[in-house]
């Protein structure tokens, strides 16, 4: 008798076995189906202009509060940047940047595999030039790829202006057309999975304006700013690392973040509210926030874009701190901005 149970123990057990394996099979197998789906949303009636002052606008946005060459930097000056041994040599790399054609090229390792951001120079072959001015404001406004595929959420810029939008097409179409092949992202399973499952086109939050906040010091070209152009609130704010959304409250401190180049460290983005006790910048004055952003990096490896935020305005600069000394205050203790990685 004892001897039949187990044979039909064993038996049960090798049942489950299959289940989970077919199951695992038929996941593995819907992730592929899913994971380069495409949605649908329509083209933007923007277009790019050659109006010099709209176009060095958009040069200012690019090199300055959107950061935009962060990232679409040509690759081997991030990935020289990167090595850099000193602050000295990541800011005289960095420093040199402005002016550089976006030729992309940039490889991010991540657990989702391994990120490649794209040449956005009016290259015809490799670059924009293959693409129309609705499909680039497509992708700005609703993070749809001109493929059709939902774009992984690095770039929220579906907020800004129609006005600014423009100005950045307007930039990028002047740009010297350069022919540099990026190729796609390489994602690992885990990365498929994530985008079969959780990434999805980020609209705008209602109608966007058609024109942007006068650059003048006001707390309303500062929020501006903030979460629609320079996305504080994208690294300010505790995230849910699964699907990306934020959920902690605005601008009151980040999740952890970890960067390759600085394997040692941890960084914390602290708390931005006017707290008295827990606010990183409540005892600054405006002329000292100011001077700090002209100051760009000072720990190498942070993941703040510091010396393409120096560029920014002085206007600008005032702007954005009196919007943050406007907030709510949030009592939120982020510790150390810089700490050693456990």
């Amino acid at each position: 008798m004892a001897r039949s149970r187990g044979r039909k123990a064993l038996a049960w057990l090798g049942v489950a076995a299959g289940l989970v394996a077919a199951l695992a099979a038929a996941f593995a197998v819907v992730v592929q189906v899913r994971h380069d789906r495409t949605f649908d949303a329509p083209e933007p009636p923007l277009r790019a202009s050659r109006d010099p002052a709209v176009i060095e606008r958009g040069r200012y946005l690019a090199f300055g509060p959107a950061h935009c060459a962060s990232c679409h930097a040509p690759g081997d000056r991030a990935q020289a940047a990167m090595s850099a041994s000193s602050v000295e040599e990541y800011q005289a790399i960095l420093g040199r940047l402005d002016g550089v054609p976006l030729t992309g090229g940039f490889a991010y390792a991540s657990p989702l595999g391994t990120l490649h951001f794209p040449n956005i120079t009016p290259d015809p072959a490799t670059g924009i030039g293959r693409y129309t001015d609705g499909q680039l404001a497509r992708m700005l406004r609703h993070g749809i790829r001109p493929n059709g595929q939902a774009a992984f959420p690095v770039m929220e810029y579906q907020n800004i202006s129609d006005e600014d939008v423009i100005a950045l097409l307007s930039f990028m179409r002047s740009q010297e057309p350069v022919h540099n092949p990026v190729p796609d992202h390489e994602l690992t399973f885990m990365g498929k999975a994530v985008k079969a499952f959780l990434v999805r086109p980020l609209g705008p939050e209602g109608t966007p304006p058609a024109t942007s906040p006068p650059e003048a010091p006001t707390i309303e070209r500062g929020e501006y700013l903030a979460n629609r152009v320079a996305q504080c609130a994208g690294c300010h704010t505790r995230r849910n690392m699964v699907d990306f959304s934020l959920t902690g409250p605005r601008l009151a401190g980040g999740s952890e973040l970890e960067e390759d180049w600085a394997p040692h460290l941890v960084f914390a983005p602290p708390n931005l509210t006017p707290d008295p006790e827990t606010g990183h910048i409540v005892r600054w004055s405006e002329d000292e926030f100011v001077a700090r952003f002209r100051a760009g990096t000072r720990v190498l490896g942070t993941p703040m874009d510091w010396e393409l935020f120096s560029r920014m305005s002085e206007t600008d600069l005032r702007a954005i701190y009196r919007y943050l000394m406007s907030l709510e205050p949030v009592r939120n203790e982020t510790g150390p901005i810089v700490r050693p990685r456990a």
